[in-house]
Parts: C-alpha cells; sequence; structure tokens
C-alpha cells in the first residue's frame, strides 16, 4: 500500500503538531457532514450559505465532496483518513450544492466565489483551500475574482486551489495569479496524475501532490476513495497549517515561500513535489 505521508515528508510534521486553534484553515467547496464520528471533535465553524448548499443529502456530490476534503485536513488523527491538522480552527463557506447530481445545481461563477473569499477573509481564515473549479474564463476578464486574490495578498491570507482535472498543459487560468498556490496531483511515485491540469502557472508556482486514490471521511459514514486535484490541493493546505502552527510569528509569505521550496530552481510546467519536511528545516534555519 502506498504511504502518501511519506512520500511528501510529512510525517515529522505530524509528529510536532496537529495545529494550533488560532490557525483558521477556510474550506470553500460542498457542505460537511460534521457529524461523522471522525469530524465531530474537530473546531468547525459554518459561515451562511444558501439552502441549497445545506448538507440535506448525504450522499449528493456536494456533501461527499466537501466532507472528503475536510477528513484530509481535519479528521480525527489515528483514522483512515489523512488528518493532517485536525487542532485548527476549521472555517467551511459552502458554495457546491447539495444535489444528486451537478447538473442540477447553478454553476458557481466567479462572482460568488470572490464574494465568498472575501467573506471567509474577514472572518478571519490564514489559509483558503479551493478544490473546485470554474467554467473556462481568465481573471483578466473576472476582475471581481483578481480582486478577491489581491485582497487575499493584502490581507496575508494564504490561498491554494487545484488545478483541474482536464489534462490540460498551459495557462491555469483560474489560478493565474500570483500569491495562489496551484495544486497538481501525482501518484504514488510522485508522478504527475495523466489528468491533472499543469502548465506556466503550475511550474512557476505550483506544487504536486497525493491525489491518486486517496482515502478519506465519507458523508454517510466511514470512507471513501477519490482521485484528482481536489484531493491534492488539501495536502498543501494541511501542510501550511503545521508550518504555521510551528511557526506562528512567520509572515503568510515565510510560509508561502518556505512551502514553495526556495532551495530548487524551477524551469519547467512540472512543479515540485511538495516537500513538508524540507519546508520545515527552511523555517527552522530562518529567525521566526
Amino acid at each position: 500500500m502506498v504511504n502518501y505521508l511519506e512520500l511528501i515528508n510529512i510525517k515529522p510534521l505530524l509528529a510536532a503538531t496537529s495545529g494550533r486553534r488560532e490557525i483558521v484553515v477556510g474550506i470553500i467547496d460542498g457542505p460537511i457532514e460534521g457529524a461523522h464520528p471522525d469530524l465531530q471533535a474537530t473546531s468547525l465553524r459554518a459561515l451562511p450559505a444558501a439552502p441549497e448548499v445545506i448538507c440535506q443529502t448525504k450522499e449528493s456530490i456536494g456533501c461527499v465532496h466537501g466532507t472528503f476534503v475536510a477528513g484530509v485536513l481535519c479528521a480525527r488523527r489515528g483514522s483512515q483518513a489523512p488528518a493532517l491538522c485536525p487542532d485548527c480552527t476549521i472555517l467551511v463557506k459552502p458554495i457546491l450544492c447539495d444535489a444528486a447530481d451537478f447538473e442540477q445545481c447553478p454553476k458557481v461563477t466567479p462572482e460568488n466565489l470572490a464574494s465568498a473569499l472575501k467573506e471567509m477573509i474577514d472572518a478571519g481564515a490564514k489559509i483558503i483551500n479551493l478544490s473546485l473549479g470554474l467554467p473556462s474564463t481568465t481573471l483578466q476578464e473576472q476582475p471581481s475574482l483578481q480582486e478577491a486574490f489581491d485582497y487575499a495578498f493584502q490581507k496575508g491570507v494564504l490561498i491554494v486551489g487545484a488545478a483541474g482535472n482536464q489534462g490540460r498543459i498551459g495557462r491555469i487560468t483560474l489560478f493565474d495569479h500570483p500569491w495562489v498556490i496551484p495544486v497538481a496531483a501525482c501518484n504514488g511515485r510522485g508522478e504527475l496524475y495523466s489528468k491533472s491540469n499543469s502548465g506556466i502557472s503550475v511550474g512557476k508556482s505550483g506544487l504536486k501532490a497525493p491525489g491518486v486514490n486517496i482515502v478519506s471521511t465519507y458523508s454517510s459514514g466511514g470512507y471513501t476513495q477519490m482521485t484528482g486535484t481536489s484531493v491534492a490541493a488539501p495536502f498543501v493546505t494541511g501542510t501550511a497549517a503545521l508550518l504555521w502552527s510551528l511557526f506562528p510569528r512567520a509572515t503568510a509569505g515565510e510560509i508561502r515561500r518556505a512551502i514553495l521550496r526556495p532551495d530548487i530552481r524551477r524551469q519547467s510546467i512540472m512543479p515540485p513535489l511538495l516537500n513538508a519536511e524540507a519546508s520545515w528545516k527552511w523555517l527552522r534555519g530562518a529567525s521566526y
């Protein structure tokens, strides 16, 4: 069985901390089934959501997706989920609706994503995970989203986003912003997942993280397995939360620099693999 935690060298961080309450991790995703036994002890705070994104149908795509992402970040340690930072505060803003089929849902628009980002930033998030996508667009054509990412930069809030699963090589238009960390998915050998997007944006300011056959919490109880960049992104988000928990006086820019591996040169559209221990060593070498 592949050990994804060893692949990204995160076990030393997991042994050192399970997070701090003052490190607020935001999840903009589907609704989360907080009654799952391995999520009940988590400090979950929910921001107001529209009626169509409440977790009424536990098997709905939105509820399954949101609950899975939450398990990667904050399930109970010792569970089958990665459970990276369960002692951080988790701030939830559901925007993926509660339906059996996403075709029944209104599309997530740049405007409502921008609004959710600003709301979450104002509510105190320090890191925001975006395991979602938008219809093809560019930031230049969507000033509201550009402004939201600018606002995150001004407020010192890290943004981590899934690169997408269309198998494209080129610009990642949603996350083509210098402050956002785009995440591509890889398998247990660190090889790029065949459907993972990659390109200039990802190679320049992104990372690879485990995203193939990952096990995490299922909204109806127990666990399920998922593959894709949505799965990979919270590994980066959780690592950033652990690093910030160990170095609470560090700035957002310093945490971002550490997690993006300043010790390696980027000369390709292929991003480097997340290496949590190497990032920790870099921060230990600085004076925080």
